[in-house]
């Protein structure tokens, strides 16, 4: 019964954040600009095949469209964190449309090469690669926290309708009007996206004399990615599914063309139906989600995959194949907005962008990797051993990852501001660094075991937070003294940390000080590498 109740709460707030009016207006001008997108994509693939019959070649396109994202989607979450969000979208619409314009052009004048397409498909990659993280990190800033999981659901619906209309939309329209046509179709889709960003009345970011710069904020978002372990076991779910699922992806204009026996026309209903599938599976996933939880619904979408890509390998009739790919469509849906979903819950705000862009790294990487090592296993077999091939392979790899399980995601990232100001004798230069931070602690050595388990589990929030470096040491006279200490690379940098600690990590806190047995709390000294210049001469 708590069940139903639960996915009844839960479907019914699915369409919730539309109610809001600034999200409902980006969201439908995204719909828009990924409709556009998909055209795009659809004529780029198809006029492949008409440059080359190699599948590697086609494959090729597709790599071409993620390698950037795969290179540039860190860099990218970085300037997502520290530059004014609105103006960097706008500024990449821009880029976009520029790509689709030379395309347009290159078409019409009967100049387009294998070279040029593919370049130009690397460019559209970059664009995408600086979009994406960006994208997903304005969604707090567009609706309430409580509508904040439905609207990531809402923008992997958005993508998936966009999906349905847009490669049903490209294949007629190159099939009637040609590629050069087809592409400034997708040149238009930009201006609504520019439209609804600049009536977007997003308030001037407060000057802050904390703010990052590129360089330490991109060490920032490593180090942080590099010590959460929740991220990690997201990482590894994400690049095991898509690099196996990616085969299907890398060859179906070739499956359209080689196996059903189709055209442009019949290639952009396939992907058409992969979009209505997804919109399907976006309706029902709060009541799956509700039974499955998130580890079944990721195994379910391997099994599915799979068992599509095994169907498509036997040539099926044209009307099965169809029938397959709106299948294939909610099983994408359920591992994308999985994935994405328990990744956005795991990550505080301060580095959102940048923990998302390793996300889409990872992602677009094992895109990358599957589309060009199932190019080459295609282009030395067949089309059919290597769809079997990447079935088999999802359903193995599937199954052991079922036993590696996702985070909830239900820790208060929320900032605790809980740590008193440091004190300082005089003013410190914010760049000044290294700085060391100790903490002494009275422990009893009946509760030491205790104590140091509940501080590993500190270790690693330390480390998310800014520290490089992190120990614990006890005095060799006192075997009660143990002193925890670790390193950050500047004074802002920790003063930075005082604003990232979240209420999930004052809890871990509490539970360590809960071993102290002094009278007052412990005590905490900051030290100052002593660099400077002057300082120390005769």
């Amino acid at each position: 019964m708590t069940d139903k109740i639960a996915a009844s709460n839960e479907s019914s707030s699915t369409f919730a954040p539309l109610r809001q009016t600034l999200f409902a207006v980006l969201w439908v001008a995204t719909v828009v600009g990924n409709t556009g997108s998909f055209v795009r994509d659809v004529a780029s693939a198809w006029l492949m095949t008409d440059l080359s019959t190699s599948p590697a070649a086609v494959a090729l396109v597709q790599a071409a469209a993620t390698l950037p994202v795969f290179l540039l989607a860190i860099p990218a979450g970085v300037l997502a964190d520290i530059l004014d969000r609105r103006k960097f979208l706008i500024g990449i619409q821009f880029l976009l449309a520029g790509t689709s314009i030379s395309l347009m052009l290159l078409s019409a004048a009967g100049l387009q090469s294998v070279g040029s397409l593919v370049a130009l498909t690397f460019l559209g990659g970059i664009g995408a690669a600086l979009m994406g993280p960006t994208w997903q990190a304005i969604v707090p800033e567009l609706v309430q926290k409580k509508d904040f999981r439905s609207a990531v659901a809402l923008n992997s619906l958005g993508i998936n309708i966009a999906r349905a209309v847009g490669p049903a939309l490209g294949g007629l329209i190159l099939a009637s009007m040609g590629a050069a046509f087809t592409y400034g179709v997708d040149v238009i889709s930009y201006l609504f996206i520019v439209a609804a960003l600049l009536w977007w009345p997003r308030p001037k970011a407060q000057q802050d004399v904390l703010s990052e710069k590129f360089v330490g904020a991109f060490r920032a978002g490593l180090r942080y990615a590099r010590a959460s372990r929740e991220l990690h076991v997201v990482l590894l779910r994400a690049f095991l599914f898509f690099a196996l699922a990616s085969s299907i992806w890398a060859l179906l204009p070739l499956v359209a063309r080689q196996l059903l026996g189709g055209g442009a026309g019949f290639y952009g209903i396939l992907l058409g139906a992969v979009g209505l599938g997804a919109i399907g599976g976006a309706v029902i996933m709060p009541r799956l989600r509700a039974r499955l939880g998130v580890d079944g619904l990721l195994l379910m979408a391997a099994l599915v995959t799979a068992a599509v890509m095994a169907f498509l390998s036997f040539a099926p009739p044209q009307w099965a194949a169809v029938a397959a790919l709106l299948v294939l469509g909610i099983a994408w849906i359920t591992a994308l907005t999985t994935l994405n979903g328990v990744a956005q819950a795991i990550l505080p705000n301060w580095v959102r962008g940048r923990s998302l862009a390793v996300y889409l790294t990872v992602f677009n990487g094992a895109m990358t990797l599957g589309s060009l090592s199932w190019g080459a296993v295609a282009q030395w077999t067949s089309v059919p051993f290597t769809l079997l091939a990447g079935a088999s392979g999802l359903v193995l790899v599937g199954l052991v990852a079922h036993r590696i399980k996702l985070p909830t995601g239900e820790a208060d990232l929320v900032p605790s501001n809980h740590w008193a100001e440091p004190l300082t004798a005089t003013p410190v230069e914010n760049d000044r660094g290294p700085v060391l931070i100790q903490i002494e602690y009275r422990v009893t050595v009946q509760d030491r075991p205790d104590f140091l388990k509940a501080l590993a589990r500190l270790s690693a929030e330390r480390r998310r937070d800014g520290a490089y470096a992190w120990g614990i040491t006890e005095d060799t006279a006192d075997p009660g003294l143990m002193l925890e200490w670790f390193q950050v690379e500047s004074w802002a940098e920790h003063l930075r940390q005082h604003k990232r600690v979240s209420r999930a990590d004052a809890d871990i806190q509490d539970d360590v000080l809960r071993f102290h047995q002094g009278e007052q709390r412990p005590v905490v000294r900051h030290f100052l590498a002593f660099n400077h210049p002057h300082e120390g001469r005769a």
